[in-house]
């Protein structure tokens, strides 16, 4: 009498019982789960019926310990105050997904949280890491790169001079020279930069080059002030403070903001605490272009980075096994609207 065969369970499912199930070899069973890997439609399409058909998984982390890659990035990020930040952080997660990377997503907690983090990913067999945010420093860098186990450290949306980063941005300098213009076409003439915080290796150069270029053309120094975080309610509380002692005349006629999360807390607090109108008392103008820059109640002229382009490179830069400087700067766009 025949043996009955034993059912197989998914969990004890091997690629060995996928391949007979289809009537192919092991080997083709694991090109089939290998995202660039030479197989044939019809092969492909026979292992994956028999994987669908076992319940069978393919284990991951022992295919990564048999190559030198994981398809693993650790994507750092802090600071969710700011709105661009989940533009961002969906933008990132939906193009790397699609292109076959998985991600081990961190919400770094302050400077030391992320010193922390960046050791922590190391150890985790990761391709890359990915930071996104204003709590890395030099001495944060330094230390997971001396103890990095991962390829690449890519600064996102920041520029970094450190030799041992990439850096994937906009071109902060073309971009606010273009806002400063705008500014001094449509004839204001006392602006205040609204910065946010002050990082070294990580830098944004909003504040910089539109400082410079106000003294270049009018022969002053535009004035300025700072936020701690990039969070809204702080801008309101940092202007409220700054403005509302101050006669009308004394007012400045556009606030630049370093990002769109200071410019939405600096509209708010110019209507709802000053009692001023916005722009006919005070304009305001921002940069990042975030969903709530169009609605109704801001109508931001702000600057919209090219998220999209900057995170497909990003992915190329992941796939290269080149050894080369894949820093790069992107241009965006001005996107003029009432509020400035």
């Amino acid at each position: 009498m025949p043996q009955e065969k034993k059912p197989l369970f998914a969990a004890n499912v091997t690629a060995d019982d996928v391949a007979v199930e289809a009537g192919v070899s092991r080997w083709t069973v694991n090109r089939a789960f290998r995202k660039d890997a030479s197989i044939s439609p019809k092969s492909l399409a026979k292992v994956m019926s028999a994987a669908e058909r076992l319940g069978y998984v393919p284990d991951l982390r022992a295919a990564s310990l048999a190559s030198d890659r994981s398809n693993l990035v650790a994507l750092l990020i802090d600071d969710f105050a700011n709105p661009h930040k989940l533009v961002m952080m969906e933008r990132l997660t939906r193009i790397l997904r699609r292109e076959g990377w998985d991600i081990l997503l961190v919400n770094t907690l302050d400077k030391d949280d992320a010193g922390h983090a960046l050791l922590n990913a190391s150890q985790r067999r990761v391709d890359a890491v990915i930071l996104i945010g204003i709590q890395f420093d030099d001495e944060v860098l330094e230390t997971a790169l001396h103890a990095r186990r991962f390829r690449k450290l890519i600064i996102f949306a920041r520029t970094s001079w450190n030799p041992n980063t990439i850096s994937i941005a906009v071109d902060d300098v073309h971009a606010t020279t273009e806002i400063a213009n705008y500014v001094r076409g449509r004839g204001y003439k006392r602006p205040m930069f609204l910065a946010g915080p002050r990082t070294h290796s990580a830098h944004l150069l909003r504040k910089e080059t539109f400082v410079d270029y106000w003294r270049e053309h009018f022969g002053e120094e535009p004035e300025s002030t700072s936020v701690p975080a990039y969070d809204p309610d702080l801008a309101a509380d940092v202007i409220a403070k700054t403005l509302s002692a101050r006669e009308l005349s004394e007012l400045p006629d556009i606030i630049v903001c370093e990002n769109d999360a200071l410019a939405l807390g600096a509209v708010d607090v110019i209507r709802h605490k000053l009692g001023l109108k916005v722009p006919e008392d005070i304009a305001v103008a921002g940069f990042d272009d975030v969903p709530q820059a169009d609605s109704p109640n801001y109508r931001l002229t702000t600057y919209r980075q090219p998220l999209t382009d900057m995170v497909e490179y990003l992915v190329e830069v992941l796939g290269s096994a080149e050894d080369k400087d894949f820093d790069r700067l992107f241009l965006g766009k001005l996107i003029p609207r009432e509020s400035a």
